[in-house]
């Protein structure tokens, strides 16, 4: 064979980045650098929604910055969809997240040049549209490194979940260093910036990828392309009008993303499972899906606090004094990712060890969202203390719970995606993974109203509970799903 892109048999072989094919590294540096903008970004947002005028801030109240902070992360998965759609049906996966990165250092830059509400809308835009491009077919072309049979997956995608979260532990820190230095518009530009690195590293590595992530599952005819055009314009006109009679505004935003992803998903499942071009294992496989992402939506409506709850918690509620020096509160987000960083080798070498006797996706899943709730479970010790008065170190331990719970069940849920999707709507089995973290952000944002110091101990006792219950659930079903699944663990 002369070309010098790997066919899936080759990559089997190939092992020269960590024991993975070498094409995983292109990808992986992409990820990396739009994770560092995104949660860069993302963490500096919530205090520039939040903050008063004379911090810098827009001085908007605090449950409606955590009602866009949670409309806006659900806008991002949502976003997945479009991005999975355009690939399946346009242009390849490739070719979709190479555009999207442009988008998203686009956005970046309107944050940083552009002062008030006008750059907050501009921005978030751009970044969640290019963000649901860039993830579904990101996971989609590591997809496409591996053959059928290639018991690294799982490995596989736990490196390139590393990559994510080198970038999301280096974000905050730099983002969070400008902000309190020089101002919210600086850290938004070193957002841009790290975008724009990512971009240019891409660039040069992106013609050595497997020719099948450039491969169009499902053209549709030029004909059909001018309907959708339509269909596009009328959506955009509604959301227009909708906004300007008052139904959207912005302290109701995470209850419109949630109706939204909703009414998406029930779409979703009904064409997908409907299809004629699915076969009835492939059709089994998707069933067997439904209960893995009510599972997922649980998990992610707990563990995407991390950006609304967390980091009101930890400006106000958290001792940041380390020697006399006080700790800038966007760097909490920054002790996720150092977790990650240290587990997820752990993790792959566990997964790759036991092979085909390690635990099953259902129970990853289960096991993942009740560690989950018992990440929530202890906050209760520091109810009702006054301002600045839990431990940075008791933080550290929760969010390691946080990661534990993670582990188990994110970089699992994009391989399974793959491995249960069908042939003809391979990214769109992807996006709808995103759909239950975006309805999960969205949950997010909208639970994060009911939080204050003063409900502490039923906001943090009753949603570790409920999540302890789904995953109890879910492992009582694992046998009917795992045969639903049809061969896939």
């Amino acid at each position: 064979m002369t070309t010098t892109t790997p066919a899936p048999a080759e990559s089997d072989r190939d092992t020269r980045f960590f024991g993975q094919p070498w094409a995983l590294a292109h990808v992986f540096g992409v990820e990396m650098w739009e994770r560092f903008s995104f949660y860069g970004m993302q963490i500096v947002m919530v205090y520039y929604l939040y903050f008063s005028t004379s911090e810098g801030g827009l001085g908007m109240p605090e449950s409606t910055a955590v009602s866009i902070i949670g409309a806006y992360g659900g806008s991002v998965y949502l976003a997945t969809i479009l991005g999975a759609w355009v690939a399946d049906r346009l242009l390849g996966s490739e070719r979709v997240l190479f555009y999207s990165a442009i988008v998203i250092m686009c956005g970046h830059l309107g944050l940083a040049l552009i002062p008030g509400y006008a750059g907050v809308t501009i921005g978030l835009i751009l970044v969640a549209i290019g963000s649901g491009g860039l993830k579904a077919n990101a996971t989609s072309v590591v997809g496409t490194l591996y053959g059928a049979a290639d018991p690294r997956r799982d490995a596989g995608f736990s490196i390139f979940y590393l990559g994510i979260n080198i970038g999301a532990f280096f974000g905050p820190l730099v983002t969070g260093f400008l902000r309190t230095n020089l101002g919210f518009h600086w850290a938004f530009g070193a957002a841009a910036v790290g975008m724009a690195l990512g971009l240019i590293q891409y660039s040069f590595g992106r013609k050595q990828l497997p020719a099948e992530s450039r491969v169009v599952p499902n053209p549709l005819p030029v004909p059909g392309r001018w309907i959708f055009a339509g269909i596009g314009l009328v959506a955009v006109a509604i959301i227009v009008v909708l906004v300007l009679v008052g139904v959207i505004r912005a302290d109701n935003l995470s209850v419109v993303i949630i109706i939204t992803v909703v009414g998406a998903t029930i779409a979703y499942f009904a064409v997908i499972l409907s299809s004629r071009r699915i076969d009835s294992t492939e059709r089994s496989r998707v069933f067997g899906f439904i209960p893995l992402f009510i599972t997922s939506v649980a998990f992610w409506s707990l563990y995407q606090q991390q950006f609304t709850v967390v980091p009101i918690y930890a400006e106000q509620r958290l001792d940041l004094n380390i020697f006399g020096w006080e700790m800038p509160p966007d760097w909490v987000q920054s002790i996720n990712p150092v977790f990650i960083i240290i587990l997820s080798g752990v993790f792959a070498a566990i997964w790759t060890k036991l092979g085909a006797r390690q635990p099953s996706t259902p129970v990853k899943f289960g096991m993942g969202v009740i560690i989950m709730g018992i990440a929530f479970l202890l906050f209760l010790p520091f109810a009702g203390g006054g301002p600045h008065s839990t431990p940075l170190i008791a933080m550290v331990g929760i969010i390691f719970v946080f990661t534990v719970a993670e582990l188990l069940l994110s970089p699992v849920g994009l391989s399974v995606a793959t491995k249960l999707a069908p042939q003809a709507f391979h990214t769109q089995m992807v996006a709808l993974f995103f759909l239950s973290v975006s309805l999960g952000t969205a949950i997010s944002g909208w639970l994060a109203q009911f939080y204050g110091p003063d409900d502490e101990v039923p906001y943090f006792s009753i949603l570790g509970a409920i999540a302890i219950v789904v995953g109890i659930a879910l492992l009582a079903a694992v046998k009917p799903v795992l045969a639903l699944m049809k061969g896939v663990r």
